[in-house]
């Protein structure tokens, strides 16, 4: 099983491996037109073959258009060549190809089952009326109508995305359908991106056709066109208009079924799709009793519908609404600024000028255009006081006229690395389980859409992401508050202090490490019984840990002498001078058992040149722990010495 660490986390889609040693056929399948392989041609040859069929059907409808098809014939038929060749390379290499096709590839006659399929038939027709009016000496112009069948073409990218979205689909009612191509979901898939692509187009069509309008000569050539463009158009957005407010209940936000169409026919969105298709309407059911001609103008607003298909008109409203309060003083300061700017000019220029600053009002507009520094020249002062209060004003302005710029931008910056740290932890719960499956991939890539983010700059968001929650599950990085929140991390951090402590006991010298925790009582005596077990060993290995060699006692009466002499010596030692006065003083204390313990040392050994190993080590055990009862129950004197040691 792969870890985490071994996981390689990336936004693009994964390539499938395409071997070099297939056939020359299979081959060219599989890099041209597998669409079950990532990473080939695929894609890219529709979107191309797309673009150019569109190219085609505006060509034919130029054609229609004697002032623009004579001066350019040439270019026409050239244009018309080129694809023609295109098309016919395409249905001679999908000819080629069609037994490595799925759909072919089991049939006892894979190309002529290909060239029967509806497919093959629309890619003929489309290249058929130029081959027979090229090589058949018959009048054959009415077949050029046939080209329109290239349209038709389209259906290669319709249909596979028809088919995506009727499985992504089933079981669900038809209302939540039309909801998953209109608005983004998990269930459009392909076809609502052709949908949002369809919409998209019209409007740029619709916007340009406005324009072009409003110049004489290509009103006076496209009169008709121009009319037919614009009446489509509003047929299509009236349908969006229509199916939005129709599946709009299946947002949650908009769940009534009453209430909820209201709430969204308020919303800025359908505002901007109503004011797209009213002017049209307004003037088509109106133009008997008003002028409504002027309303054409507001056709230029169907270009706030691209707005729902970027994020940074979102991000801007964020921005503005939260910046709002500095913003509106800033606003007021500037309007105060202004308003002192025109009365000054009025006061000081209306005697040399009346006919430019006759009023506070007019000396507005001078106002205005002197502090955003943009200076027209067509009002200026002529006094002196008027052109220094110009010059004044005119620096001042470039700083006032500043700040709300400054404002957006910082608070731009600022929101778009909020939205990208929401990304982060985004991404931080879809590693959760170490795969970034199909769905996750998707929502990712949307996201990264909207903040304009790059592929690259997403795969290092994706890898600082992973690295974060790797660091996460390492519990010994962890406070020991957050560790005791969770009995999980709790246990695993209790196993590792053990394994340390076992670490620990393998490289520490074990005499030493014992002589030190029996000194100025750093480890009780529970402490260091639980240091042993851990350490797995018994009573009688501590003891021989402790004093690994025991000398044979000689049988003498001068032993008790002895050993009080070098008791005495030893507490005489600077070095030992704490433990043999707290020796001394319990001698003090306590003389009968020190006699007694006199008499023991004194007295030869009862076993022979050879003890017991186990008997040896346990008397010095119980030697060691009585010497620790001993010192705690014995009661340390103020001033009291020994006067048999002195």
């Amino acid at each position: 099983m792969k870890t985490s660490s071994e996981i390689h986390f990336s936004l693009s889609e994964p390539k499938d491996p395409i071997s070099s040693d297939l056939p020359m056929r299979k081959w060219l399948y599989t890099w041209l037109l597998d669409p079950h392989v990532q990473g080939n041609y695929h894609k890219g040859i529709d979107q191309w073959v797309g673009l150019l069929i569109v190219g085609n059907l505006l060509a034919l409808l130029l054609e229609h258009v004697p002032t623009v098809y004579l001066p350019y014939k040439t270019w026409f038929h050239a244009f018309d060549v080129f694809s023609v060749g295109v098309f016919t390379v395409e249905y001679l290499l999908r000819l080629y190809l069609a037994p490595e096709d799925h759909e072919f590839g089991h049939t006892r006659h894979k190309h002529w089952s290909y060239v029967k399929s509806p497919f093959a038939l629309i890619d003929l027709l489309a290249v058929a009326p130029f081959y027979l009016q090229a090589f058949v000496p018959v009048d054959l112009r009415v077949l050029r109508f046939l080209r329109l069948l290239r349209i038709l073409k389209l259906f290669r990218v319709l249909i596979p995305a028809w088919h995506e979205f009727v499985e992504a689909n089933k079981g669900r009612t038809f209302r939540q359908k039309v909801h998953a191509v209109v608005y983004p979901s998990e269930f459009g898939g392909t076809l609502h991106h052709i949908f949002d692509t369809f919409i998209v187009v019209w409007v740029i069509v619709s916007v340009i056709a406005v324009v072009l309008e409003s110049v004489q000569s290509f009103h006076y050539i496209f009169n008709m066109e121009f009319i037919i463009l614009d009446a489509v158009a509003v047929g299509i957005f009236t349908v969006e208009y229509c199916l939005r407010l129709y599946c709009c209940v299946e947002n949650p936000g908009f769940a009534n079924s009453v209430w909820g169409r209201i709430r969204h026919a308020k919303s800025a969105t359908a505002i901007i799709d109503l004011l797209a298709v009213l002017p049209f309407f307004l003037e088509a059911f109106l133009h008997h009793l008003f002028d409504l001609r002027f309303l054409r103008v507001f056709r230029l607003l169907r270009l706030l519908k691209l707005t729902r298909y970027t994020g940074a008109t979102a991000t801007l409203t964020k921005v503005i609404a939260r910046e709002w309060p500095v913003l509106a003083a800033s606003a007021f300061v500037m309007l105060l600024l202004v308003i002192m700017t025109a009365s000054l000019g009025y006061l000081f220029e209306h005697e040399a000028q009346p006919d430019k600053f006759e009023n506070i009002p007019q000396s507005i507009y001078w106002a205005v255009i002197t502090l955003a520094s943009v200076g027209y020249g067509d009002i200026s002062p002529v006094t002196p006081m008027g052109r220094l209060m110009t010059i004044i004003l005119a620096l001042l302005g470039i700083g006032i006229f500043a700040i709300p710029a400054a404002l957006l931008s910082s608070a731009f910056s600022d929101q778009l690395r909020i939205e990208r740290e929401t990304l982060k932890n985004e991404l931080y719960e879809m590693l959760a389980d170490g795969v970034l499956d199909e769905h996750e991939r998707d929502q990712i890539k949307r996201e990264a859409k909207r903040l304009h983010l790059s592929e690259e700059e997403v795969d290092r968001l994706i890898v600082k992401a992973r690295k974060e929650r790797e660091l996460k599950e390492d519990v010994s990085v962890l406070p020991l508050h957050k560790i005791a929140q969770t009995s999980a991390h709790a246990v695993e951090h209790y196993k590792v202090l053990i394994a340390q402590i076992r670490q620990l006991g393998i490289m520490t010298h074990a005499a030493r490490f014992e002589k030190a925790a029996a000194q100025q009582r750093r480890l009780s005596a529970e402490e260091l019984d639980i240091w042993w077990q851990i350490q797995g060993k018994t009573a009688s290995t501590k003891a021989e840990t402790a004093k690994p060699a025991v000398t044979k006692a000689t049988p003498s009466k001068a032993a008790a002498p002895v050993a009080q002499s070098t008791a005495v010596k030893k507490a005489a030692s600077p070095k030992r001078a704490a433990p043999a006065k707290k020796a001394l003083l319990t001698q003090s204390a306590a003389p009968a058992k020190r006699a007694v313990v006199a008499k023991k040392v004194a007295a030869p050994p009862k076993t022979v040149a050879n003890p017991k190993p186990n008997a040896v080590k346990k008397t010095a055990a119980q030697k060691i722990a009585t010497k620790n009862t001993v010192a705690k129950k014995t009661p340390a004197p103020k001033t009291k010495t020994d006067p048999q040691a002195e």
